[in-house]
């Protein structure tokens, strides 16, 4: 038998009512800081729920009210539908979980899908669904093709959908044809001081805002990258600021400047991280970084840019490409193999270029030149493609890239 109000650690309530909240689309209040329920830790084979229980209680007794899942995440729906059940707070929290729309063949399928999600998450709706991990526009489009926006009218008409959105995965282009398409009420995207320019970027944050869409951010901090692995040289730096903030504090602190940003993700997987968020969700204000602040968050970029191999900055001068290659993209997938790791860089490859629609590769080039002759930084763009080809995708790998894209983009009912 579990304690549902088992005693947390006092530290985790200094900030409690401290915590902030922006507007959704309808003036409910959600936490800055959201839950990130992808990170569940695990014990054996499935999630370990007491200790995720505690966690998790924590955030929410520091009023966190915003918990994101998915129906990929394995066992996450079940752990947070148990949790929230056990405890009797399902109806002080918002949930929001995601279709996955790669799966869906029919009208039908919409259904199972959701009725196994709210099966799992033990409630009668939805405070936010999403079509999860849209690259492109042609799978909108295809979902439309099997009754999605009736599917949806049905769902918010009866209340077992209170909010519809997205989450996104590709360039900057398809998001904003997504983002005009349908009145979303919220969107989520990946975005951090890294990736200001990559996927749907600061332009995209910008055109939801400007359509009165809030934004809910993904990978803030890289998945940790902008934490324990950043470049020594820049932890030092940080280290040494007057400030006092630790590299997760920049990351988040950075987010929260901007009032496009609506709540900011964290895959939080201990009492210290909860912590620490919720000490910084408590203290971060709307606008506050100063111009040293962003000049100081300059140089910690630079250093995490020495190991670059292109020095694409994302202008996105060079596009359109006459033959659709994608090269901010390529580049910056390319560059993100030697900041972070192949694995990553192919990971960001494959999510943001290898699964648009129409085909962006570098292959596709025929060295007009074009791009070269708009490029501020006059990289050699047609050689530098030829090169980030040859290490993103090497023979051995073009096969999987080739099956990915029939599995993520198939048309079929």
């Amino acid at each position: 038998m579990h304690d549902g109000h088992r005693q947390m650690p006092v530290a985790v309530f200094l900030y409690e009512s401290g915590m902030q909240y922006r507007k959704d689309r309808h003036g409910d209040d959600l936490s800055i800081l959201g839950y990130g329920c992808m990170r569940f830790s695990h014990k054996g084979a499935g999630i370990d729920i007491d200790k995720t229980e505690q966690e998790l209680l924590a955030a929410y007794r520091a009023g966190v009210n915003y918990f994101d899942t998915a129906y990929i995440y394995p066992g996450s729906e079940a752990a947070l539908g148990e949790i929230l059940a056990r405890n009797g707070i399902r109806d002080r929290v918002r949930i929001a979980t995601k279709l996955p729309q790669f799966l869906v063949r029919n009208r039908a399928s919409l259904d199972s899908f959701f009725e196994e999600q709210l099966a799992r998450l033990r409630t009668d709706r939805v405070d936010y669904y999403l079509m999860h991990h849209l690259t492109d526009i042609a799978q909108w489009e295809r979902l439309k093709s099997v009754g999605v926006m009736e599917w949806i009218a049905e769902k918010k008409a009866s209340g077992a959908i209170r909010n519809i959105g997205f989450s996104y995965h590709g360039n900057t282009e398809n998001f904003l044809k997504i983002l005009s398409d349908f009145d979303w009420d919220l969107c989520q995207i990946q975005y951090n001081y890294v990736d200001e320019t990559a996927q749907a970027g600061v332009a995209g944050l910008k055109a939801a805002a400007a359509r009165g869409i809030p934004v809910v951010i993904m990978e803030p901090l890289r998945g940790g990258k902008l934490v324990d692995k950043l470049p020594e040289a820049a932890k030092k730096l940080m280290a040494g600021h007057p400030r006092g903030w630790k590299p997760a504090d920049w990351g988040l602190r950075w987010l929260w400047n901007q009032p496009e940003v609506t709540v900011v993700l964290s895959g939080m997987n201990s009492l210290a991280m909860v912590e620490q968020n919720v000490r910084t969700a408590s203290e971060a204000v709307e606008g506050a970084f100063t111009a040293e602040d962003h000049a100081f968050l300059q140089r910690i970029l630079g250093i995490i840019r020495e190991k670059e191999k292109v020095g694409c900055t994302g202008c996105r001068y060079c596009m359109p490409c006459p033959k659709g290659v994608d090269i901010p993209g390529i580049f910056a997938s390319y560059n993100t193999m030697y900041t972070e790791s192949r694995f990553s860089g192919r990971q960001q490859y494959f999510q943001s270029v290898a699964l648009a629609a129409e085909p962006s590769f570098a292959s596709q080039c025929i060295r007009c030149g074009k791009c070269e002759q708009h490029c501020p930084q006059g990289l050699p763009i047609r050689d530098k493609l030829q090169e980030a080809e040859r290490a993103l995708i090497p023979w051995p790998l073009k096969p999987i890239v080739l099956v990915g894209r029939r599995f993520f983009l198939r048309r079929g009912k």
